[in-house]
Protein backbone atom coordinates (compact mmCIF):
# COMPACT_ATOMS: atom_id res chain seq x y z
CA UNK A 1 0.00 0.00 0.00
CA UNK A 2 1.21 3.71 -0.69
CA UNK A 3 2.95 5.23 2.38
CA UNK A 4 2.04 8.15 4.44
CA UNK A 5 3.88 10.94 5.31
CA UNK A 6 3.25 12.61 8.77
CA UNK A 7 5.00 16.33 8.80
CA UNK A 8 4.91 17.92 12.08
CA UNK A 9 5.90 21.18 13.58
CA UNK A 10 4.87 24.39 15.17
CA UNK A 11 3.84 25.91 11.55
CA UNK A 12 4.06 29.68 13.58
CA UNK A 13 3.00 30.69 10.48
CA UNK A 14 3.29 27.83 7.97
CA UNK A 15 5.50 28.74 5.22
CA UNK A 16 6.50 28.08 1.95
CA UNK A 17 9.39 26.03 3.11
CA UNK A 18 7.15 24.17 4.86
CA UNK A 19 4.99 23.24 1.66
CA UNK A 20 7.86 22.62 -0.34
CA UNK A 21 9.26 20.42 1.65
CA UNK A 22 6.26 18.08 2.15
CA UNK A 23 5.50 18.68 -1.96
CA UNK A 24 9.35 17.14 -2.52
CA UNK A 25 9.06 14.44 0.20
CA UNK A 26 5.59 13.31 -1.06
CA UNK A 27 7.02 12.98 -4.62
CA UNK A 28 9.96 11.06 -3.91
CA UNK A 29 9.11 8.66 -1.45
CA UNK A 30 5.18 8.11 -3.31
CA UNK A 31 3.68 9.28 -1.02
CA UNK A 32 -0.32 9.13 -0.85
CA UNK A 33 -1.01 11.84 1.14
CA UNK A 34 1.08 14.16 3.41
CA UNK A 35 -0.47 14.71 7.40
CA UNK A 36 0.18 18.09 8.47
CA UNK A 37 0.44 17.85 12.09
CA UNK A 38 0.57 21.38 14.25
CA UNK A 39 1.65 21.13 17.75
CA UNK A 40 -0.16 22.00 20.50
CA UNK A 41 2.17 22.26 23.29
CA UNK A 42 5.74 21.17 22.23
CA UNK A 43 7.84 19.80 25.08
CA UNK A 44 11.33 20.70 23.18
CA UNK A 45 11.23 24.35 22.83
CA UNK A 46 9.48 27.44 24.04
CA UNK A 47 5.70 28.00 23.27
CA UNK A 48 4.92 28.91 20.13
CA UNK A 49 3.97 32.61 19.42
CA UNK A 50 0.59 32.04 18.38
CA UNK A 51 -2.49 30.08 19.95
CA UNK A 52 -2.94 26.71 18.66
CA UNK A 53 -6.24 27.18 17.29
CA UNK A 54 -4.23 30.11 14.69
CA UNK A 55 -1.74 27.85 13.71
CA UNK A 56 -4.06 24.99 12.89
CA UNK A 57 -6.90 27.54 10.69
CA UNK A 58 -3.62 28.97 9.27
CA UNK A 59 -2.42 25.05 7.98
CA UNK A 60 -5.44 24.97 7.03
CA UNK A 61 -6.02 27.94 4.53
CA UNK A 62 -2.02 26.79 3.19
CA UNK A 63 -2.85 23.28 2.37
CA UNK A 64 -6.38 23.83 1.34
CA UNK A 65 -5.74 23.17 -2.46
CA UNK A 66 -3.70 20.56 -2.82
CA UNK A 67 -5.54 17.30 -2.52
CA UNK A 68 -2.20 15.58 -1.74
CA UNK A 69 -2.21 16.99 2.13
CA UNK A 70 -4.38 17.01 4.68
CA UNK A 71 -4.50 18.35 8.49
CA UNK A 72 -3.98 15.67 11.47
CA UNK A 73 -5.44 18.03 14.72
CA UNK A 74 -4.38 15.57 17.49
CA UNK A 75 -1.72 17.35 18.84
CA UNK A 76 -3.94 20.94 19.23
CA UNK A 77 -6.68 19.20 20.57
CA UNK A 78 -4.67 17.42 23.10
CA UNK A 79 -4.20 19.22 26.63
CA UNK A 80 -1.28 17.78 27.31
CA UNK A 81 1.62 18.49 25.61
CA UNK A 82 2.52 17.30 22.53
CA UNK A 83 4.79 14.28 22.25
CA UNK A 84 5.91 12.72 18.77
CA UNK A 85 5.90 9.32 19.88
CA UNK A 86 2.10 9.43 21.25
CA UNK A 87 1.03 10.73 18.41
CA UNK A 88 2.39 7.99 16.15
CA UNK A 89 1.24 5.73 18.40
CA UNK A 90 -1.99 6.55 18.15
CA UNK A 91 -1.52 6.79 14.06
CA UNK A 92 -0.31 3.41 14.23
CA UNK A 93 -3.42 1.76 16.02
CA UNK A 94 -6.02 3.01 13.76
CA UNK A 95 -4.06 2.23 10.29
CA UNK A 96 -2.73 -1.09 11.28
CA UNK A 97 0.76 -2.07 11.31
CA UNK A 98 1.15 -3.02 7.79
CA UNK A 99 1.06 1.06 7.02
CA UNK A 100 4.21 2.05 5.93
CA UNK A 101 4.76 6.02 7.58
CA UNK A 102 7.41 8.40 7.12
CA UNK A 103 7.72 10.67 9.89
CA UNK A 104 9.36 13.97 8.02
CA UNK A 105 12.34 15.92 9.73
CA UNK A 106 14.61 18.56 8.87
CA UNK A 107 17.76 18.03 9.58
CA UNK A 108 18.42 19.85 12.99
CA UNK A 109 15.13 18.30 14.13
CA UNK A 110 16.96 14.93 13.49
CA UNK A 111 20.09 15.59 15.28
CA UNK A 112 18.09 16.45 18.50
CA UNK A 113 16.48 13.38 17.76
CA UNK A 114 17.62 11.71 21.01
CA UNK A 115 16.42 14.45 23.17
CA UNK A 116 12.75 13.57 22.12
CA UNK A 117 10.67 11.60 24.90
CA UNK A 118 11.03 7.78 24.38
CA UNK A 119 12.75 8.61 20.85
CA UNK A 120 14.07 5.41 20.27
CA UNK A 121 10.04 3.77 19.87
CA UNK A 122 9.68 6.28 16.76
CA UNK A 123 11.60 3.33 14.94
CA UNK A 124 9.07 1.05 15.77
CA UNK A 125 6.09 2.98 14.78
CA UNK A 126 7.28 4.78 11.61
CA UNK A 127 10.67 5.14 8.97
CA UNK A 128 12.35 8.24 9.38
CA UNK A 129 13.17 10.28 6.17
CA UNK A 130 15.82 13.18 7.11
CA UNK A 131 15.38 16.50 4.38
CA UNK A 132 18.69 17.67 3.87
CA UNK A 133 20.21 19.97 1.48
CA UNK A 134 22.85 19.06 -1.24
CA UNK A 135 26.50 19.27 -0.13
CA UNK A 136 25.37 19.20 3.74
CA UNK A 137 27.94 17.50 5.73
CA UNK A 138 26.64 17.15 8.87
CA UNK A 139 24.10 14.28 8.41
CA UNK A 140 27.55 11.89 7.95
CA UNK A 141 26.96 9.35 10.49
CA UNK A 142 30.45 9.36 11.53
CA UNK A 143 29.71 13.05 12.20
CA UNK A 144 26.97 12.09 15.00
CA UNK A 145 27.12 11.33 17.80
CA UNK A 146 26.03 8.24 20.15
CA UNK A 147 23.25 6.64 20.81
CA UNK A 148 21.79 8.53 16.86
CA UNK A 149 25.02 7.28 15.20
CA UNK A 150 24.33 3.84 16.17
CA UNK A 151 20.48 3.75 15.35
CA UNK A 152 21.51 5.42 11.94
CA UNK A 153 24.07 3.17 10.64
CA UNK A 154 21.88 0.05 11.93
CA UNK A 155 18.83 1.37 9.83
CA UNK A 156 19.59 3.46 7.02
CA UNK A 157 18.91 2.27 3.40
CA UNK A 158 20.01 3.66 0.19
CA UNK A 159 16.55 3.33 -1.37
CA UNK A 160 13.34 3.88 0.37
CA UNK A 161 11.57 1.29 -1.64
CA UNK A 162 13.47 -1.37 0.64
CA UNK A 163 12.09 0.28 3.54
CA UNK A 164 8.73 -1.25 5.16
CA UNK A 165 5.78 0.11 7.23
CA UNK A 166 8.73 1.21 10.08
CA UNK A 167 12.01 1.19 11.15
CA UNK A 168 14.28 2.54 8.58
CA UNK A 169 16.03 6.03 8.09
CA UNK A 170 16.56 7.37 4.35
CA UNK A 171 18.20 10.70 3.61
CA UNK A 172 16.73 13.26 1.02
CA UNK A 173 18.23 16.19 -0.68
CA UNK A 174 15.50 19.10 -1.58
CA UNK A 175 15.75 22.39 -3.07
CA UNK A 176 17.17 25.05 -0.75
CA UNK A 177 14.45 27.49 0.74
CA UNK A 178 16.33 30.23 2.98
CA UNK A 179 12.56 30.70 4.68
CA UNK A 180 12.10 30.59 8.45
CA UNK A 181 8.95 31.44 10.82
CA UNK A 182 11.34 32.88 12.90
CA UNK A 183 12.79 35.67 10.53
CA UNK A 184 9.02 36.27 9.14
CA UNK A 185 7.60 36.62 12.43
CA UNK A 186 10.51 39.52 12.80
CA UNK A 187 9.69 41.09 9.51
CA UNK A 188 5.71 41.74 10.16
CA UNK A 189 6.67 43.05 13.99
CA UNK A 190 8.52 45.62 11.84
CA UNK A 191 5.94 46.42 9.54
CA UNK A 192 7.81 44.79 7.06
CA UNK A 193 6.59 42.48 4.23
CA UNK A 194 6.08 39.17 4.15
CA UNK A 195 4.60 38.53 0.65
CA UNK A 196 5.90 35.64 -1.39
CA UNK A 197 7.33 33.59 1.58
CA UNK A 198 4.03 32.23 2.73
CA UNK A 199 0.85 31.80 0.99
CA UNK A 200 -1.71 35.09 0.51
CA UNK A 201 -4.11 32.48 2.06
CA UNK A 202 -2.02 33.07 5.55
CA UNK A 203 -0.83 36.57 5.18
CA UNK A 204 -4.80 37.79 4.73
CA UNK A 205 -5.53 35.68 8.15
CA UNK A 206 -2.43 36.90 9.72
CA UNK A 207 -3.83 40.51 8.98
CA UNK A 208 -7.56 39.76 9.85
CA UNK A 209 -6.43 38.37 13.06
CA UNK A 210 -3.39 40.67 13.77
CA UNK A 211 -1.08 38.18 14.16
CA UNK A 212 2.71 38.80 14.72
CA UNK A 213 2.26 42.39 13.97
CA UNK A 214 3.02 43.51 17.25
CA UNK A 215 7.01 42.73 18.97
Amino acid sequence: MPPIGIFGGTFDPIHFGHLRLAEEMAAALGLSRVLFMPAGQPPHREAPRIAAAHRLEMVRRAIAENPLFAVDAREVQRAQPSYTVESLTALRDELGPDQPLWLLLGADAFLGLASWHHWQRLFGLANIAVVTRPGAQLLQPDAMQEPLKSEVLNRQVADHTAAGPAGSVWFQHMTPLEISATAIRDILGQQGSVRYLLPDTVLNYIYEHQLYLQT
